[in-house]
């Protein structure tokens, strides 16, 4: 008569280990690239041609790279304007996980890129497989085109904000963007100079402007499927 509310107990723990196993699991070790740091820009400084033109430059070099066959997208975000949406980086490219073209997760979920991820000079590697140069590096490199916040959300467009992404990735000439670090390396240890999404505003939307704060056009591409 004093069995069944035991077993049901032991039923409720079972499934509670079962939720909690679950919710511990991890990605495998390893598995196809899905991540990648563009080996060069389209070349014409922050003007990507757009969202629509940077997506295509990421599906470009995949392509070269053996990976066409999955949708790559670039992590940009862009504010809102009066006559486009904002969009955030961290919601077009997908749920993870994510690896690099050696193999190297990266991050297993959107929460973990923007939080511990195994982001770094030595991972944040191109779609060939080649490290890209750092700060002390000539020329240095790691200024990564981002438009983003930390947490991977747009910046305000409002009028009298700070423009953060080069005329939403359509201008060459004046204007500035959002920055990050690939190499996690910067001038101090606090956490926007070592971000590796949110550091610091280019000088210009010209390719020279980039080379002047330290970059040269790359952007994080991520497979969105």
């Amino acid at each position: 008569m004093h069995r069944r509310p035991q077993l049901f107990a032991l039923t409720l723990k079972a499934v509670a280990a079962a939720a909690l196993l679950a919710s511990c699991a991890t990605a495998p070790p390893t598995g196809p690239m899905g991540f990648f740091l563009t080996s060069a820009g389209p070349g014409n400084g922050a003007d990507l041609g757009g969202l629509a033109g940077a997506d295509a430059h990421c599906q470009k070099l995949a392509a070269g790279a053996g990976a066409g066959s999955r949708t790559w997208r670039a992590y940009l975000s862009t504010g809102w304007t009066s006559t486009t949406p904002v969009v955030n980086a961290r919601d077009r490219i997908g749920k993870g996980p994510w690896f690099n073209a050696k193999g190297a997760l990266i991050a297993s979920n959107v929460d973990q890129l923007h939080g511990n991820n195994n982001l770094s000079k030595q991972t944040a590697l191109t779609e060939k497989g080649a490290v890209v140069n750092g700060r002390g590096d000539v020329p240095n490199m790691h200024d990564i085109l981002t438009g983003s916040r930390a947490d991977g959300t747009a910046f305000s467009s409002a009028p009298g904000m700070p423009e953060m992404s080069c005329g939403e990735w359509k201008k060459s000439g004046e204007g500035s963007a959002m920055t990050g670090h690939h190499d996690r390396s910067g001038l101090a240890a606090d956490a926007w100079s070592v971000s590796w999404n949110s550091s610091h505003n280019t000088r210009g939307c010209s390719q020279d402007a980039l080379k002047s704060t330290g970059g040269a056009g790359l952007f994080y591409c991520f497979a969105a499927d």
